[in-house]
């Protein structure tokens, strides 16, 4: 298996302190963080402990609650049918606009705001001025503390939805950009910069001869070896690439960019991580937008040429896309239309001269990517995001290295309280500027809601604690109508990326680590450094992350029990307990598709195999033989032949439209009705021949395609699908294991 050496802890420079840091060097934002959990704390005490102030306090706000406006209560009817109206009505008006349509324009999308806004404010008011159960002290700790939580995703829905009004379509820009290009008139200097930190040779290989693909003339490629590996030197000399390392690894990769962007003069800079690999026509359709001055960088969108690993261990690969997709197809767009887009890292381009001013590459944070684009923006420069996949790299291989770049991502993007770089303060940005920033801020916020959601059925089995507190008429009439629109419009909303019910179940999987960083942040921002995410991984066995398992089996347990208590207390007749049952119910489903994501399934080969369809000539001696390819990687192919044949092993592979010949030797021959599949091993490629065949497989204008993730009522059936697989192959491996099987290995 691959592994990679911890890199380097990252020193902080410039920590924002308090006024009293000369006493007490705490900052600023770990103050405010944890002053407001210790004052809300310091409220609950006094109010369980019958402090007369804190009582009569939340005494009236109890009975303001009893008797709120008339415009958030629900209207005297005479049948109770009518409540179900104004669901009905905007379920049919929202499905007309989706058909008319199928993907968001302009039109369609600012009507289905308008509709999310107004149903967002209104369950607002709900919420805050009639749901809290102030009853007794316990409750109304519980009711409160779950209304502030979810004051802060509300905040981001309505910050999404003033977003959404502002897309911005880039195509016909890009097209005219573009066309100077193509035709010789704007052709700047552009050096290409692929920083690598131990990853694996063959995927730098890929890298390297995806960047030299790249049809453009004045370019300059550098491979910037942070490890200092002797053939990595030798393969950048075979390569024919420039080769930059430096004495120590100080600031990571924004200090391995630092040290080698002096050692280059082109005009502009590209930028690949080491598992990236860009198609032929990336600098055709981006440096065209440098002809305007004030474009300091523009970002292209992460694609991923291999599933991730939930997708991936479920058996759903062909079905559902990363979960990166949503980023790069939503909220890359609303950031893009207030000009606020998130520098990513990777797959992008940034003016020399921009970029000099802000000093390069900030080493505030682990996330140098992101505030040095926020430096970029507040120094007045613009930052474009250009929604094209004009390259590919590789996702996270396990679900462990996933969990752990999603917290790397976390904790650099909450370092931004802790930082000169922080959006919200920064001089220089306008108000939708950080709105947008904003928005990405409070998103990493609102896991601890869902974590919250999952909890509360449990809370009120066991201790009957309500929450919130809503007679099933307000549910009706307020709470359903803003449920279902916002779950049926969604998934149309984010150009079909996600869905709802996924996005629960990473919500599960990675819910619980990502509290722990925040608090972690919020207290010690600076504790942990940056640490490059494996790539290049294979295993043979099946292997269960039972840390991340643990917290997940406890809450699958105490909802398996919160249902039998409401089952018994439903055929006891008691109604009220029915929405809980359901909940539960649902949630219990959630938790063990979540708890079957966790076994990594085996991944015996380094390559990814495509599903490409190339006409090809097979040639043993004298006999021809066509057929066509069905999978194919850089180590093989699998081939369809339409006739039975006796073949021998050796075998000449002609991918006709390509003019490339390959040779290799078949390892495996299935018969089907009508022909042969056969399996062929690549045998002594040559130099030329694979880096033809990389190009082939990855560099390919428009090799990218934009997939379409199955919605929300198809995503149950094939999770629901998945679950009863996975029991079964689960059951059946238990059966037939002995006693020291390895089916089951535990990660320390």
């Amino acid at each position: 298996m691959q592994s990679l050496k911890p890199i380097a802890r990252f020193i902080q420079k410039n920590p924002v302190l308090s006024p009293l840091t000369t006493f007490f060097p705490i900052h600023l934002a770990t103050l405010v963080f944890f002053g407001v959990i210790v004052f809300f704390f310091a409220l609950c005490f006094a109010w369980l402990t019958g402090e007369v102030t804190v009582t009569n306090f939340f005494a009236k706000i109890s009975q303001f609650q009893e008797n709120p406006p008339f415009w958030v209560t629900v209207p005297s009817v005479s049948h109770p049918f009518y409540l179900f109206l104004p669901t009905l009505i905007l379920i049919y008006i929202t499905q007309i606009i989706l058909k008319a349509s199928p993907q968001p324009k302009t039109w369609s999308r600012n009507i289905i705001v308008f509709i999310l806004f107004f149903l967002s404010i209104r369950y607002f008011c709900w919420r805050i001025l009639t749901t809290l159960n102030l009853a007794t002290p316990i409750n109304g700790i519980f009711s409160i503390g779950l209304l502030s939580i979810e004051i802060i995703v509300l905040l981001a829905g309505f910050i999404q939805l003033y977003l959404m009004l502002r897309i911005k379509e880039r195509r016909q820009e890009a097209e005219q950009y573009s066309k100077a290009v193509r035709e010789g008139n704007y052709l700047p200097t552009v050096d290409i910069l692929i920083p690598t930190y131990n990853e694996p040779e063959f995927i730098l290989k890929r890298t390297i001869i995806g960047c030299q693909a790249i049809e453009y003339p004045h370019k300059n490629i550098y491979l910037l070896d942070d490890t200092k590996r002797p053939e990595i030197k030798e393969l950048a000399i075979k390569m024919d690439c420039n080769y930059i390392t430096r004495p120590d690894n100080r600031y990571a990769k924004a200090g391995n960019l630092n040290h080698a962007i002096p050692q280059t003069n082109g005009e502009f800079i590209a930028i690949f991580d080491a598992d990236f690999i860009p198609t032929k026509n990336f600098l055709e359709r981006t440096i065209g937008y440098f002809k305007k001055e004030k474009i300091a960088l523009v970002q292209t969108p992460q694609s991923f040429y291999n599933p991730d690993p939930i997708s991936r261990n479920l058996g759903l690969e062909q079905w559902f896309i990363p979960e990166e997709e949503l980023f790069y197809r939503h909220v890359q767009l609303l950031k893009d239309g207030v000009k606020s887009v998130v520098c990513a890292g990777t797959s992008f381009i940034v003016r020399r001269s921009a970029l000099r001013e802000v000093g390069y590459f900030t080493t505030e944070s682990i996330s140098e990517d992101y505030f040095t684009g926020i430096r970029l923006s507040a120094k007045g420069y613009e930052l474009v995001y250009l929604n094209e996949k004009l390259s590919a790299g590789l996702a996270a291989e396990s679900i462990s290295t996933h969990i752990s770049q999603r917290l790397r991502w976390g904790r650099g993007t909450l370092q931004a309280f802790f930082i000169k770089s922080n959006p919200l303060t920064i001089p220089g940005l306008n108000i939708q500027q950080r709105l947008g920033h904003l928005e990405g801020l409070l998103s990493w916020f609102s896991v601890i809601t869902r974590l919250l959601f999952f909890l509360m059925p449990i809370l009120y089995a066991f201790t009957n604690i309500i929450p919130v507190q809503a007679t099933y008429v307000e549910a009706v009439y307020i709470f359903l109508p803003y449920y279902l629109i916002n779950f049926s419009v969604y998934h149309w909303l984010n150009y079909r990326s996600r869905t709802i019910v996924l996005s629960d179940i990473a919500a599960l999987i990675s819910g619980i680590p990502i509290v722990i960083t925040i608090f972690q942040v919020m207290f010690k921002p600076f504790q942990k450094g940056f640490r490059v995410t494996p790539k290049g991984i294979s295993r043979n066995r099946y292997i269960y992350n039972c840390k991340l398992a643990l917290p997940l089996i406890i809450l699958w347990l105490a909802t398996a029990i919160s249902i039998c208590i409401y089952l018994k207390k439903v055929s006891q007749g008691s109604v009220n307990y029915q929405l809980g049952l359901f909940w539960s119910i649902q949630n219990l489903f959630s938790m063990t598709v979540a708890l079957f994501a966790l076994l990594d399934a085996p991944k015996p080969d380094h390559y990814e195999w495509f599903s490409l369809n190339y006409s090809v000539e097979l040639q043993q001696g004298n006999k021809i033989i066509m057929g066509i390819t069905q999978n194919i990687s850089e180590a093989g192919a699998e081939i369809i032949i339409d006739e039975l044949l006796n073949l021998q092993e050796s075998i000449l592979i002609n991918l006709l439209d390509e003019k490339l010949k390959l040779f290799g030797k078949i390892t495996q021959i299935n018969a089907f009705e009508k022909g042969l599949k056969i399996i062929v091993e690549f045998q002594s490629l040559s130099r030329v021949q694979e880096r033809k065949l990389i190009e082939l497989l990855f560099c390919q204008p428009e090799r990218w395609k934009v997939k379409a993730t199955p919605g929300e009522l198809q995503s149950f059936w094939l999770l629901l699908g998945s679950v009863v697989r996975m029991s079964k192959m689960l059951l059946f491996a238990l059966v037939r294991a002995k006693p020291n099987t390895k089916f089951i290995h535990r990660i320390k």
